[in-house]
């Protein structure tokens, strides 16, 4: 996959779209083989490609960072787990596996209510191209559960040890996964694997034709 051809939106796209079930790569894989990028489009190509193969290891590096700045304001971390949850939610496939589990629990204690979390059903129109399709959470569109968790975290934050330090924190992280992302240099494996994944969406689009 020729990364350079790859828009930063493109990235964006995939990576709101891409299962982010799959467990993190290993730390003997992901703290090896680092090299500085030799050119300017190199370090853009790397810095896609590794963003999108250790997706899950660096939200994991971001919340971690985020906890041990915070580990001495305890509503701050609380502030932290939400704010993850709301970036989550932001991903579709965690979006749809989360409402699927959270109204099959409900379901247990009151069917009802579960019935009414389900989301409406919208018609399918023939000789229309398809629209984005809207993800909802227990009967809501998915923005709800982010605007609700955002908004409680930033109060938590603010009550707690304030924006500032929290703003920093999180540039802190950032600039950690830049690093990261802009030394380590792609394995075959993370290259194997863009071939697969792009296999499967040009399958994937030819069935749906």
């Amino acid at each position: 996959m020729d990364w350079d051809n790859v828009a930063a939106e493109d990235v964006i796209e995939a990576l709101r779209e891409v299962e982010w079930s799959t467990p993190p790569r290993s730390l003997g894989e992901f703290f090896s083989r680092f090299a500085f990028p030799r050119s300017f489009s190199k370090w853009k190509s790397r810095l896609k490609c590794n963003l999108y193969y250790y997706r899950t290891n660096y939200f994991i590096l971001v919340i971690f960072v985020l906890g041990l700045a915070l580990i001495t304001r305890p509503l701050a971390i609380v502030g932290t787990a939400f704010t993850a949850l709301s970036i989550a939610f932001l991903n579709d496939s965690f979006a749809a596996t989360f409402n699927e589990k959270f109204i099959r629990t409900i379901r247990l204690f009151s069917p009802h209510m579960a019935a009414k979390m389900r989301p409406p059903h919208m018609p399918v129109i023939r000789g229309r191209s398809a629209a984005r399709k809207t993800v909802y959470v227990c009967g809501k569109p998915r923005w709800v559960f982010v605007v609700i968790f955002l908004t409680a975290s930033l109060v938590m934050w603010f009550s707690s040890c304030g924006l500032l330090w929290v703003l920093y924190a999180f540039l802190t992280s950032l600039f950690v996964v830049i690093v990261h992302a802009s030394v380590r240099t792609p394995n075959l494996k993370a290259r194997l694997n863009t071939f697969r994944e792009e296999f499967r969406a040009v399958w994937r689009n030819y069935s749906e034709l």
